[in-house]
């Protein structure tokens, strides 16, 4: 066995760091004698020790010596040319030129260097472009808003390749019809057994990129419940994550705690479901979660985020935040890093570094809501409520009119008292379209008692207590029933919403309201009481005296 049969051996194997030595050996060995490998040879070396050291991580050493082998190659060649009795023609060499340069691609990823990836592979002839090739540079294109070259990147990928899924959600979300990605995709499996259920899942995909939540929900249920595919992890990742989009937290939180439980070792995803359980004020929840992921991997930024969050329900802010940057580290395109890090420091106040991360995720994901949120809240709090008016009407014009962007709008209009008249229509808007969207009622309500119409506002939450016994509710009512003096059925309604949430801070304000106002009506009524009896004492021995001055005055008068 040749020594070049030696280094293919220990590469077959994966034995990169032995590899890694014996490579850089012969390559030396060349350098002092030239004519020790063939050129080919040469170039197979110095690839295979690219190799090597990219799966041992020196990503900058090893896209350097990619570009050698690239050099080497293309100068064999020319010599192979003049020589015509060449045994291997170039394009029978391995790795091929296309391979090489899809490696010198990763490198520059692993550096985060996007640019020099995107130009690598654009110096791929389009006619000689992989599929995976094709993939990665529509991934490239879409990332800086080159959303044409990146639908074209993808629709060759699904020609090549007409199960590429990951393409097909691609191209949607750039806003490719349905019909087109269906087409491309049908006719390349017809005759394919058991592809039933690909067109379900096109269509759920293509309502969810269109913000049709409720049809993407009934879609990925019926692919959930009555196909092969019950407990799939991608069909239950997209369930879970239409319901998060339509504001369902509850059956979101319900679909990625399924996922969990069903796979403990997927960390995708798990950063949202961390976040929904954060929005729940479950801290217990949250470590546990925090402390299983981290059994899987401490590279990933998920396991990060979910113990940023655990910090940030805890009042741990400081910790939060370097778990956020922490996570944002390893994955600069972790939207869920940004949001973490952006509510944290709006928590405690750096509300100007909140709107920064707060921007970042709205040019990253201009769909996210809390992005918006989370900007409007910094607005009003620095009472620049122009640009905070601005931030809602956007969020209503990108993501639709839907009961969580006109609640936004709305709760901007509440700040001006002469357009809470119109913050009050936006939420019947918004209640029209979701009757029990909690945050339009509650706010709602906040406007009825600004202007006093207790009895309205006691009405709208009897109605929704019907359908939903929240602790929030049962407070706001126990507040207005307060207010018209209906004290004993206040009482109640506090009462009930301890005994929901027996941390609720309001509730257990309005009883001690309600007991101070009972003791000082006692006392009032016991002072009441005092001042009869007094005066009632006083008629007594003023009667008892006259009675006995009439009785002298009769005896002098006998005498």
């Amino acid at each position: 066995m040749t020594l070049i049969e030696q280094v293919k051996e220990l590469h077959a194997e994966g034995l990169y760091s032995n590899l890694k030595i014996l490579a850089s050996m012969l390559l030396t060995m060349t350098d002092h004698s030239t004519d020790m490998f063939s050129p080919m040879c040469k170039y197979q070396l110095q690839a295979y020790f690219a190799d090597s050291l990219y799966e041992t991580l020196e990503y900058k050493r090893a896209e350097a010596m990619y570009r050698k082998a690239l050099q080497q190659r293309k100068a064999a060649s020319k010599n192979n040319r003049a020589k015509t009795s060449s045994s291997t023609p170039p394009q029978q060499w391995q790795p091929s030129e296309v391979e090489l340069k899809y490696k010198i691609y990763q490198c520059h990823m692993h550096l985060k260097e996007s640019r020099d990836a995107m130009s690598i592979l654009e110096s791929v002839p389009a006619k000689q472009r992989t599929a995976k090739v094709n993939m990665a540079l529509g991934k490239l294109y879409q990332k800086a808003g080159m959303e044409r070259s990146a639908i074209s990147c993808f629709k060759e990928v699904l020609r090549q390749c007409p199960l590429s899924l990951e393409a097909i959600l691609c191209l949607l979300a750039l806003g490719v019809k349905v019909a087109e990605v269906a087409g491309m995709t049908m006719a390349g499996v017809q005759g394919l057994q058991n592809s039933e259920w690909l067109s379900s899942w096109i269509k759920g995909h293509a309502y969810l990129s269109t913000k049709d939540y409720s049809r993407a929900i009934n879609t990925f249920n019926t692919l959930d419940k009555k196909t092969l595919l019950r407990d799939n992890l991608e069909v239950l990742g997209a369930l879970g994550d239409s319901f998060y989009k339509a504001n369902d937290y509850k059956n979101a939180i319900a679909k990625f705690e399924r996922i969990h439980m069903l796979d403990p070792y997927l960390l995708k995803g798990m950063d949202l479901y961390a976040s929904l359980l954060a929005k729940e004020n479950k801290a217990d929840e949250l470590q546990q979660l925090g402390t299983a992921l981290f059994q899987v991997s401490d590279r990933q930024p998920e396991p990060w985020i979910t113990l940023g969050y655990h910090c940030a329900c805890v009042k741990r802010h400081t910790r939060a935040i370097y778990f956020a940057a922490k996570a944002y580290q390893l994955n600069q395109e972790s939207v869920q890093a940004l949001l973490l890090k952006g509510s944290t420091l709006q928590q405690i106040e750096k509300t100007q570094e909140a709107i920064l991360h707060y921007r970042e995720v709205m040019r990253m994901v201009p769909d996210r809501l809390e992005s918006y949120e989370g900007l409007v809240e910094c607005y009003l709090s620095n009472g620049r409520n122009r640009e905070a008016v601005s931030v809602a009407l956007n969020a209503c014009k990108t993501l639709g009119y839907t009961p969580s962007t006109l609640t936004l709008y709305a709760s901007v209009l509440m700040e001006d008292p002469p357009s809470q008249d119109k913050a009050k229509s936006t939420l019947d808007r918004a209640l029209s379209i979701k009757p029990d969207y909690l945050k339009a009622v509650t706010m709602k309500v906040k406007i009825l008692q600004i202007k006093q119409k207790y009895e309205e506002a006691i009405e709208l939450l009897r109605s929704q207590l019907v359908n939903q016994s929240l602790c929030v509710l049962h407070q706001l009512l126990g507040d207005c029933l307060s207010a018209v003096s209906d004290y004993q059925e206040a009482l109640d309604q506090y009462s009930i919403a301890l005994s929901i949430d027996p941390t609720d801070q309001k509730s257990l304000e309005g009883l001690q309201r309600i007991e101070k106002n009972g003791n000082n009506l006692e006392a009032s009524q016991d002072e009441d009481v005092d001042a009869m009896e007094d005066e009632e004492e006083a008629e007594l021995l003023g009667s008892d005296a006259e009675a006995q001055w009439s009785d002298q005055e009769q005896w002098y008068g006998v005498q």
